[in-house]
């Protein structure tokens, strides 16, 4: 399916709605419906389950969205988070100009200054994509959205682009309250915005967003130390190296996460590790491994703050884009809030009696969004008699649609009273309308993996039939055991 068609499910169906739609579109806002925000919602508690709660090395924070303005003078944000804009002269609209450039030249366009875009705008004699009027002199623009806080307009603040930031500040607090040792992960879900130029591609390119992030933090000493690279060193990976890139080459390799580790690829064990735990995660979740791959950033479009960085990506029908960033952030922000704040953020190492200050081998970023469109793609089919989004049972909107045959005689008690028991463990929907293969469907297209029938056999054998969405299979089942049947199902 295309952007287009998966943008109209996501309104028909519940899934995604543009924000304030009744007083026209605000390009770059999203509201999730009723089913969207179940699948949202499962996609946070999963991560957090895997990243967070099930890992000794791991803890997590929920920060402002609003915080002091020297936090992004010192992380240098202010600075330097800006993206090439320019403008039509005829019609006025403003554009990221290396978007354009690349969707004008068939080719991806990374790092270059604002002079180079401008050059080749005119050498190649690049339109409007609107109104194809005469685009002009690129410039930078900063992204970072700002407000006012208290009475005073001019105490001018601004809402994170990042939730990074939230971490950096607190690591001190946090280490000190949880007696944290490195190597360590600090952890956040939350909302980031960020002043678009042109937000595109529905939920791909938003505004506001988002962000699951995790910093993890080691002594320097420990970047070739990591202790569960083993487990993921043979795993196989389609990749993209900056060596390659600068050959022209757009095809992937396939290779083991320990020979791209040894290629250059990857900047450390912990790199790699966190890198390939993810990967693997995105496999698990049933993402296709031919729509995956790891690209290395080229040196030129390398963040201000990154000492290497790789996105894992996805084939999208735009082509191949970021789903996940995993930067190594070295001591650059820690270094940086020590400056500006004039506070010691210094680890003691109470073997050698030393402070240093730690380094973040890994920071794996990823948009809620990003898979929430990633698992769309993958998922939503358009087969013979319907539609039917095959997406993982842990992250389905409802676990179980709950149908009497017919809504009359006992029917519709006994199954409101399954109804009742299985939600009291399993997000249930229950549906009395229309025919059962109508039921079926409308299940099928917002991912429902199982649904139970109840029907007069019921009534004398206390058994029901399951369905399932991917086979279509329907089994007898005793109503006494659908609980543990459906819990073994969800967990294979």
């Amino acid at each position: 399916m295309n952007i287009d068609e998966i943008t109209s499910y996501c309104r028909r169906r519940g899934l995604v709605f543009p924000t304030a739609e009744i007083y026209g579109n605000y390009s770059g806002f999203y509201d999730y419906g009723p089913v969207g925000v179940e699948i949202s919602n499962n996609i946070k508690n999963l991560w957090w389950k895997t990243f967070v709660q099930s890992r000794e090395d791991v803890t997590g924070i929920n920060g402002s969205i609003i915080t002091h303005p020297k936090v992004w003078e010192a992380s240098g944000h202010i600075a330097s988070f800006t993206d090439p804009l320019t403008e039509c002269a005829k019609c006025h609209k403003r554009w990221r100009a290396d978007h354009v450039i690349s969707d004008a030249l068939k080719k991806p366009i990374e790092g270059l200054k604002i002079e180079e875009l401008t050059k080749l705008i005119q050498k190649n004699n690049i339109k409007c994509p609107d109104c194809k009027g005469a685009l002009g002199v690129v410039q930078n623009f900063n992204q970072m959205f700002t407000t006012n806080v208290g009475a005073v307009e001019a105490n001018t603040a601004y809402l994170r682009p990042e939730t990074a930031q939230s971490i950096f500040v607190n690591y001190k607090p946090v280490m000190d309250s949880t007696r944290m040792k490195p190597p360590f992960g600090i952890a956040q879900i939350g909302k980031a915005f960020r002043n678009e130029i042109s937000p595109r591609n529905f939920l791909f390119r938003l505004r506001e967003f988002e962000q699951m992030e995790i910093e993890y933090f080691i002594q320097k000493k420990q970047l070739s130390e990591c202790a569960y690279f083993d487990e993921f060193k043979d795993l196989k990976v389609n990749v993209l190296s900056e060596k390659e890139q600068h050959k022209g080459i757009t095809t992937n390799s396939i290779m083991t996460i320990s020979k791209a580790l040894k290629e250059g690829v990857f900047n450390s064990e912990w790199h790699a590790y966190w890198t390939a735990i993810f990967y693997k995660w995105y496999l698990n979740l049933g993402v296709n491994p031919e729509n995956l791959r790891v690209r290395q950033h080229v040196k030129e479009e390398l963040s201000h703050y990154s000492a290497g960085t790789v996105d894992i990506e996805y084939n999208y029908p735009m082509g191949w884009k970021e789903l996940q960033g995993v930067a190594d952030r070295t001591t650059y922000d820690l270094t940086q809030h020590e400056l500006f704040s004039k506070e010691k953020l210094e680890y003691f190492d109470e073997e050698t009696r030393k402070k240093e200050i730690l380094y973040v081998a890994a920071e794996p970023s990823v948009s809620v969004e990003r898979i929430f469109l990633t698992l769309l793609f993958e998922g939503l089919k358009e087969e013979k008699e319907r539609t039917v989004l095959k997406i993982h049972p842990l992250l389905a909107p409802y676990k179980i649609g709950i149908f009497p045959l017919v809504n009359k005689d006992a029917l519709p008690v006994k199954a409101r009273e399954v109804f009742k028991e299985l939600s009291a463990e399993y997000n249930c929907f229950y549906d009395d309308s229309g025919s059962i293969g109508r039921r079926y469907r409308r299940q099928d297209e917002i991912g429902t993996p199982y649904c139970i029938t109840i029907d007069f056999d019921t009534i004398k054998d206390n058994a029901a039939t399951l369905r399932d969405r991917d086979t279509m299979k329907q089994e007898r089942v005793k109503i006494k055991d659908l609980k543990e049947i459906i819990r073994k199902k969800l967990i294979q």
